[in-house]
């Protein structure tokens, strides 16, 4: 289970196109246009009993809608992961992550230690080979600033198959 923020389609198409023209270039797997997202909270196995719970803390979050601008590619070589982000921080964003977060540890809820450092990213392409030469924080060329207006969050239960992760959005939950 993990909580994020889910792109329109519009914004879903575009990071999709980038990835797709970053693994031909770079090599790797892209992510599926359809399980394009910005963890918010991550929290592993939550039993089905405790998912009202889990609703009802998240009804508790009051997070401000805002716009956030995807303006910076970068790579992280430990987990040979290209990502897109922002280079200016979005203060609603920041606040949306820490109130969600503490509620959820108020509650008992334990979200992903690796977590505690945030850094807001939307990952694009997974596994890419060493042999591509990329460097960790690489900047990459500049691309066309990419808009995504937030103005919910969702709780997403993920399952593996055999083409990879399948995520299940189970609620909406709207900031104002």
């Amino acid at each position: 289970m993990f909580f994020a923020l889910w792109p329109s389609a519009e914004v879903a198409d575009r990071l999709a196109d980038m990835a797709g023209k970053a693994v031909a270039r770079f090599g790797g797997r892209a992510t599926r246009r359809e399980t394009i997202h910005l963890t918010l909270a991550f929290l592993g196995e939550v039993p089905e009993s405790r998912l009202p719970e889990l609703c009802a803390v998240a009804d508790g979050v009051q997070g401000q809608s805002f716009t956030m601008s995807l303006d910076r590619l970068g790579f992280w070589r430990h987990n040979h992961l290209l990502w897109a982000g922002s280079q200016a921080p979005v203060a609603s964003l920041g606040e949306l992550v820490s109130c969600l977060r503490n509620a959820l540890a108020n509650a008992g809820f334990t979200v992903d230690a690796e977590q505690q450092g945030f850094v807001p990213h939307v990952t694009l392409v997974r596994k890419i080979p060493a042999s591509a030469g990329l460097l960790e924080n690489q900047q990459f060329a500049s691309f066309e600033s990419l808009a995504w207006r937030a103005d919910r969050f969702v709780l997403v239960r993920s399952s593996l198959s055999p083409s990879g992760s399948e995520y299940l959005i189970l609620r909406e939950f709207f900031m104002s």
